[in-house]
């Protein structure tokens, strides 16, 4: 008999039950402060890059390699880091890198040279990845009717650390030079891993997964990539969806410093502010998810992705397109992030590290591949370039969300052997 198509992952029935801990308000903003806190500090140098270059008298490549030393770094904390969460204990995992990533912080702030500043803004990523643990702890945390929007209160973490990151760097370094924002960081990253000791509950390590080696969780964390479908289908259309979005964070800064607009980089920062309303998006489409309307979140949000492209194209010289367009697909982005984590979660929740770990490290690969492509294609096509590209990777995200929902339909269909792994979530 086939089972019966169902809209919302958060009612799926989990493969292993356990009492959950309880979740307050006042633990969930601890853990969304958290992850801005552990996720700041990757954007910290992209405004100081010229006073770093100044005062440790190193050049533009090397400077550059500053900002590339974070993407890596984080990238191999996605890859190496997180799936220790479903074999170790999670509270001590988390604390563990939070304590380390405020020990690197300190070792970033006093470095002497260019090349050990690199090393240390590689450390200090890698360990950052302390936030993508604590996303699917709350998700263990929290109870299924709800937990589209408990991980949207945390993820809004994490959008909020970048954009205030970049802003706080800046206004500290006019208070005691480009290092101020380093040592501020590292005494906020060590009192927060203190509160997170405290804080945090203890959650059972699952029996199938604890007694596994550390190349066999790197094993199953690349095999849950092919045992499950819809986790693949999703990291796709996140990679797309972040391709997009990283195509627009990479032009825009050589948009505005060109006429008609002409800015600085003050001002290009504060515009940057304008993505704060990516987190009202976020928010209102996990309350949505939560009420069993996770595809249409997921399908409103690729097609608004993609449409967003429009008022940015018109943008070229109207502050007032540019700036729609930049809410629009602010708010397109987060919105389609939670709802994809909101299906992944409810997959298997004794391996949500592992799960986390594969779909973001794919999401940000297509984050990285948008910025190398809109650098290409601005150079030679400007910014209608830069718009064709953009729409072209959303519409992408778009198409593989309908053959998503299209594959789970036919799967559904009595007599077309559908077993669990066909409901739809």
């Amino acid at each position: 008999m086939a089972h019966t198509t169902q809209e919302t992952p958060s009612r799926a029935v989990p493969r292993t039950m356990s009492p959950q801990p309880a979740l307050g308000r006042g633990l969930v903003l601890l853990m969304a402060l958290a992850a801005a806190l552990s996720c700041a500090g990757n954007y910290f140098a992209q405004p100081l890059l010229d006073l770093i270059e100044g005062n440790l008298h190193i050049g533009v490549t090397a400077a550059g390699l500053i900002v590339t030393a974070a993407q890596a770094g984080y990238a191999l904390g996605l890859i190496l880091l997180v799936p220790l969460g479903d074999v170790m204990d999670r509270r001590r995992l988390a604390v563990g890198l939070f304590a380390l990533t405020a020990f690197f912080l300190l070792a970033t702030a006093a470095a002497p040279t260019g090349p050990l500043l690199i090393a240390g803004t590689l450390l200090t990523a890698l360990t950052s990845v302390g936030a993508q643990v604590v996303v699917p702890f709350a998700a263990a945390l929290a109870a299924p009717a709800e937990r589209g929007r408990i991980v949207g209160v945390v993820m809004s973490g994490v959008l909020l650390g970048g954009l205030f990151g970049r802003l706080a760097a800046g206004a500290l370094s006019e208070f005691g030079g480009w290092r101020t924002v380093y040592w501020v960081n590292a005494l906020l990253m060590a009192v927060m891993a203190v509160l997170l000791h405290k804080r945090l509950p203890r959650l059972p390590r699952p029996g199938d997964a604890a007694a596994m080696s550390y190349t066999g969780l790197l094993r199953s964390t690349l095999a849950l990539l092919r045992q499950e479908p819809l986790l693949r289908r999703r990291a796709a259309i996140g990679a797309f969806s972040m391709a997009s979005y990283s195509v627009q964070l990479t032009a825009l800064t050589f948009l505005l410093t060109r006429p008609p607009f002409e800015w600085n980089a003050a001002a290009i920062g504060l515009f940057g502010l304008v993505g704060v309303i990516g987190v009202v998006g976020m928010n209102i489409g996990a309350r949505l998810s939560d009420r069993g309307r996770v595809q249409a979140v997921s399908g409103t949000a690729a097609a608004l992705l993609t449409l967003a492209w429009l008022p940015l194209l018109a943008g070229e010289r109207s502050l007032l397109w540019l700036t729609v367009g930049v809410i629009l697909l602010n708010i397109a982005q987060q919105a389609g992030l939670n709802s994809s984590q909101n299906v992944i979660y409810a997959l298997r929740p004794e391996a949500r590290n592992r799960i986390n770990s594969a779909f973001m490290t794919l999401f940000f690969m297509g984050g990285a591949a948008g910025a190398a492509l809109a650098s290409v294609v601005w150079s030679r096509a400007g910014w209608s370039g830069i718009c064709l590209l953009g729409g072209v990777l959303a519409a992408g995200s778009l198409v593989l969300w309908v053959l998503e929902r299209t594959r789970t339909a036919s799967a559904a269909r009595p007599g077309n052997g559908a077993g669990s792994g066909a409901v739809s979530r």
